[in-house]
């Protein structure tokens, strides 16, 4: 006997018949196709009684003008029903979700590092977030003719807009301040503002740094001299430290929405999480990178070569694991603080050698928080194996559950090397001699 497979069935809001909402108005042809399962459907046939959108969603259409009939990507559909019967629709904020409350093909979320309109507009499409600093707008673009062709974007504001016109509304926007240790919290405020002004509430999220050992008393040594800073990394100054801590939780308090960044150990999370940050970070390239170039060192030790203890402390000079005042910094202690760097990294263990623990850790983190709207960027990669690794890590069953918590940031062009393989070649080689009619 066979059975015949009963399709499933389809309901939608209009399934409910509700009366509109007064002054609902051409507002409810964007949500009345929008579907509800049976439990959603049977309890709001029992209760509702009219149907309406709050005013959240009418500013939300009113800014981003969508076609008729539709939503903007980046919002998720939220509903309230009221004492009196009315079922009020509303937008919250999403980066998983495209235009008309529809999911995005992934749990995981793409990210760029640029500020390049032009090297953006190719991955537009396939982005829920951007992220660039002072160094990526100026550096890499404004001031580099091959980039900023012909000149056309001469300020940061200009480049902003632009890259705010590309990505559209279901991208989140990072941008980073430009003074983070200005004194005056209402000027910082007001740069923030100026942001949200540029690129719209719902798309700004601010920039804001861990700050260590550095103050506005001495950041002017990093742009000065040799850059160095005279004091050590882990010996700051209490207030110096929890700056950036206490600058999210003030701009959060403010309705903004706040990028934590300069997260490169596992020990900086919990206490960047205290401050109810939106996204959080993980940056690997250098780290993996100093840690290998410690292993190098260490196994050069171990083999009796005398002249690598001090190149190892020069090396941590260069890359501030020392002050500028540490160039006579004890050879026994730099070789033990490798050693423990790397056994703190698990550099010689799955869970680290492929540079990885840190992510580990911080989606371990992120899981037992209670910030379920805050998500982890996995940034700052380069190589081979980078952004492989970090693919295979989020296909694993440990992390299955944490895949919409994650944000996977690179540049464009580091993006796309792996949309490419040898085999693509080869297949179109015979694909496009076989449409010229060639054997």
């Amino acid at each position: 006997m066979h059975h015949v497979q009963t399709p499933p069935l389809q309901i939608r809001l209009r399934s409910l018949g509700l009366e509109p909402a007064r002054g609902a108005g051409d507002h409810l042809t964007r949500v009345l196709a929008q579907p509800i399962d049976e439990l959603q459907f049977s309890m709001l046939a029992e209760h509702a009684r009219y149907i309406g959108v709050t005013e959240e969603f009418v500013r939300i259409c009113d800014y981003f003008k969508p076609a008729d009939g539709h939503t903007p990507a980046g919002f998720r559909f939220e509903y309230e029903l009221e004492a009196d019967g009315l079922l009020n629709v509303s937008l919250v904020r999403d980066i998983g979700y495209d235009a008309d409350g529809r999911k995005r093909p992934t749990k995981v979320i793409y990210s760029a590092d640029s500020a390049n309109p032009y090297e953006v507009a190719p991955i537009a499409p396939l982005l829920g977030n951007l992220t660039c600093n002072p160094g990526i707008i100026y550096d890499l673009f404004i001031n580099n003719p091959k980039a900023n062709i012909g000149n056309k974007f001469s300020t940061r504001d200009e480049v902003m807009a632009e890259l705010g016109r590309i990505l559209g509304p279901g991208c989140d926007i990072s941008v980073e301040l430009n003074n983070p240790f200005e004194p005056d919290f209402n000027k910082i405020l007001e740069e923030a503002e100026f942001f949200k002004e540029l690129l719209g509430q719902d798309r700004v999220v601010i920039k804001v740094p861990h700050t260590g050992a550095v103050n506005a008393d001495n950041v002017g040594q990093l742009l000065s001299g040799d850059g160095r800073l005279d004091r050590r990394y882990w010996e700051p100054a209490t207030t110096d430290a929890l700056r950036g801590h206490n600058l999210t939780l003030k701009l959060t308090e403010a309705g903004f929405r706040i990028n934590y960044t300069l997260m490169f150990e596992p020990y900086q999370t919990q206490m960047a999480l205290q401050a109810r940050p939106y996204f959080i970070n993980s940056f690997v390239r250098h780290r993996l990178m100093q840690s290998q170039q410690f292993h190098a060192f260490l196994q050069r030790i171990d083999g009796g070569d005398e002249s690598a203890r001090a190149e190892l402390r020069q090396l941590m000079l260069s890359t501030d694991y020392l002050a500028s005042t540490d160039t006579d910094y004890d050879l026994d202690k730099v070789e033990a603080k490798a050693r423990d760097i790397l056994a703190y990294r698990n550099f010689h263990n799955p869970e680290g050698a492929d540079g990885l623990d840190s992510v580990r850790h911080n989606l371990r983190a992120l899981r037992n928080a209670n910030l379920p709207d805050t998500r982890l960027i996995i940034c700052s990669m380069e190589g081979d194996w980078n952004y492989p690794d970090i693919d295979k890590l989020l296909a694993s069953d440990e992390f299955a559950d944490m895949a919409d918590r994650i944000v996977v940031t690179a540049e464009p062009a580091y993006l796309a090397r792996f949309t490419s393989t040898n085999q693509v070649t080869s297949y179109q080689r015979r694909f496009m001699k076989a449409a010229q009619g060639q054997n």
